[in-house]
């Protein structure tokens, strides 16, 4: 008797588990996933991702050191942090809706092309901080923010680099090119020859040099060296690594 107790026992312990799995799973998506969204929440959602957003425009257009700041990319990386945050808030309503969003964002292609790729960091961290703040994690969003723009301030603002200048000399044989480097020696901090070509009675020289200051007063000097023909000194605005 007791032997054919334990044996219905056994077979009906497999159909509870399974049960208990299913109830668990279904409690789990019916928590996850609710239709009734909440005025308050959309709000401070919003109004949270506006500021971040806001943070992230301010911090950009202090630490951008490119050639031409665009106004339009600053004010969007506002706008993907608001539109990111309601793209989540509608996903976490919904399970059937979320899984549409994720078919339909699949499909999405955007083809403005970056030329910073400081820009890009920037865009993601927009993206990021509507994704964190749009599933409610604003502790999160507020504090990874700040310490994302402590580093790229830092980084960015705050690294200090000689400032390169490219000189393009045009000499007419070996003796004034030696003049040359003879010059800078005692004109520039240092200098590296990064082109070179010569030609029938002619020499090229494309100089990466580094001033004591920024005084250019040495090119006369060099043009005033015999046989040299011309010399031009160039700012470049790009990045060097010292």
């Amino acid at each position: 008797m007791m032997s054919a107790i334990t044996t219905a026992a056994a077979a009906a312990a497999p159909n509870d588990t399974t049960t208990n799995f299913t109830d668990i799973l279904k409690n789990s998506v019916t928590e996850n996933f609710v239709s009734d969204i909440s005025i308050s929440k959309i709000i401070i959602t919003m109004a949270i991702s506006f500021i971040i957003g806001f943070f992230i425009y301010l911090l950009y257009k202090r630490v951008f050191s490119g050639i031409l700041y665009s106004k339009s990319f600053n004010v969007s990386l506002i706008g993907m942090t608001m539109v990111t945050s309601m793209v989540i808030i509608a996903i976490n309503s919904n399970l059937v809706l979320s899984l549409g969003m994720v078919g339909a964002l699949s499909i999405v292609r955007f083809r403005t092309p970056i030329k910073d790729p400081t820009d890009l960091i920037f865009l993601f961290w927009a993206a990021a901080a509507g994704i964190v703040s749009g599933a409610g994690f604003f502790t999160l969003a507020a504090i990874g923010s700040i310490i994302v723009g402590l580093v790229m301030f830092f980084f960015i603002k705050r690294t200090s680099v000689e400032t390169p200048y490219l000189l393009v000399v045009n000499c007419d044989g070996d003796t004034s090119e030696l003049a040359v480097h003879k010059q800078l020696n005692t004109s520039v901090k240092r200098f590296n020859v990064k082109q070179k070509t010569v030609t029938n009675g002619n020499i090229e020289m494309t100089l990466e040099i580094r001033l004591h200051d920024k005084e250019g007063s040495f090119v006369n000097q060099l043009s005033g060296i015999s046989g040299v023909k011309n010399a031009v000194l160039i700012s470049y605005s790009g990045d060097y690594v010292s």
